[in-house]
């Protein structure tokens, strides 16, 4: 043991910093974990079903799209993508680093409805001598996901043919014991934490315009020889006390909204750069979100002076002349919240999960506005079609658009709120 004098106050201050920073890089690992442990690193998987209630993969998922995915190495050389034309179906590969950020996203809006083929690179490897479009990786470990609209049940086949039409060329790595994928998670000891989160900083090394916090931080002495043992047990409840006060500035900031009404997305949602807290709060309630050119997210568990109830019954009213200005697609989904912080589907009767512009058997109002009913209970025959069903208690509901317009992310459009049913 190799105990170092740190003042209190500043060694709690960077626990506190310390995780924050570095919570993007743990929750990335954690979520990489999960998914190689079936499928591999360096290939694809498809999730051939739209996610429903057991789906818990990650927190908030959608169902309105089939997903493709695939967390790459890229330290074993490039890999080559080759996007399907997908014509009027939307369609978006996001591809995130590990702090993140989407450093590129390709599909229907970005690159057309034609397909794309591309070389990915890892931030330090040379594109000499790679022919066509390549795109360089911030860092080398990648997390590629594709997402391709289901119009409904019916629709499912030609999703999915679109999915096996996905290509990736990627350098074969031979099977590594996969760790345990609950340890060294967000919520993990301090010790255990700070240890991983030491690990990944090696991997996927900070920008230089991260060296002002890097600075704060060493006090804790994260890096290759970090080492929680050099810390007195005064030095240690110290730290502990900072990355209890973290948590619970996220768990405060990830929780259902203390506002009435729709919430919108976070400044920098999917692309947060050095905007650390909002990064920490998307790594903890939001990751894998698209960056807001691509999809905007309004989120909603309170309205008025009560909170989103489904012993309460709620309408969404739509008017005709207001309509969501959105350019590709939007739904409304249903999540029950947990004690984490985390959003999951809940098993209702009908299986819905989500209601929007595409659902199957929609009735739309004679005038051209449309009514969605809320609630635990069946809203009865004539409402049925419209009826997103909620848990007999507290739910929280997402709005998401995609290829949203102008007026959307600006503000000058304010989706209409849930009310109660007189």
């Amino acid at each position: 043991m190799n105990t170092v004098h740190r003042p209190a106050a500043t060694l709690q201050a960077a626990a506190r910093e310390a995780y924050i920073y570095t919570l993007p890089l743990v929750a990335m690992e954690s979520a990489r974990r999960r998914r190689i442990a079936q499928v591999g690193v360096n290939k694809l998987f498809h999730a051939r079903r739209l996610l429903d209630h057991r789906s818990r993969q990650i927190t908030a998922p959608n169902n309105d799209t089939l997903f493709t995915e695939a967390w790459l190495d890229l330290r074993h050389g490039p890999v080559r993508f080759e996007l399907p034309p997908t014509g009027d179906r939307y369609i978006s590969l996001a591809l995130m680093d590990m702090w993140t950020n989407n450093f590129a996203v390709t599909g229907t809006r970005a690159t057309g409805p034609e397909g794309v083929a591309f070389t990915l690179i890892g931030p330090e490897q040379s594109a000499e001598g790679i022919a066509g479009h390549v795109i360089r990786a911030t860092t080398p470990i990648v997390w590629a996901l594709a997402r391709i609209l289901v119009t409904g049940r019916d629709d499912l086949e030609a999703a999915r043919s679109v999915q096996d039409a996905i290509t990736l060329d990627a350098p074969a790595i031979d099977p590594a014991p996969v760790e345990d994928p609950r340890r060294g998670s967000r919520l993990s000891p301090w010790p255990e934490y700070f240890a991983l989160a030491s690990r990944l900083l090696g991997i996927s090394r900070p920008p230089v315009t991260d060296l002002a916090v890097l600075r704060r931080i060493t006090p804790l002495g994260l890096g290759d020889d970090f080492d929680p043992a050099d810390f007195a047990d005064t030095q240690a409840r110290t730290i502990e006390a900072g990355v209890a006060d973290a948590r619970a500035w996220i768990a405060w900031q990830s929780a259902d909204g203390r506002e009435p009404g729709w919430l919108g997305p976070p400044p920098g949602l999917g692309l947060p750069g050095q905007g650390y807290a909002t990064r920490a709060t998307i790594a903890a309630a939001w990751i894998g979100a698209l960056p807001l050119l691509e999809a905007t997210y309004f989120r909603a568990s309170h309205v008025g002076n009560g909170r989103l109830d489904g012993t309460r019954p709620m309408r969404l009213h739509i008017p005709a002349d207001r309509p969501i200005p959105a350019d590709g697609f939007w739904s409304v989904s249903m999540y029950e919240p947990t004690a984490d912080g985390e959003y999951f589907f809940t098993e209702n009767p009908i299986s819905r999960y989500s209601i929007g512009d595409r659902t199957p058997g929609l009735a739309w109002n004679a005038d051209g506005s449309l009514d969605i009913w809320i609630g635990a209970e069946n809203p009865g025959a004539g409402r049925e079609p419209n009826w997103l069903p909620a848990p007999p208690g507290p739910y929280h509901l997402i709005l998401r658009a995609y290829l949203p317009r102008p007026e959307l992310l600006d503000g000058r459009y304010l989706p209409p709120e849930p009310q109660p049913i007189t």
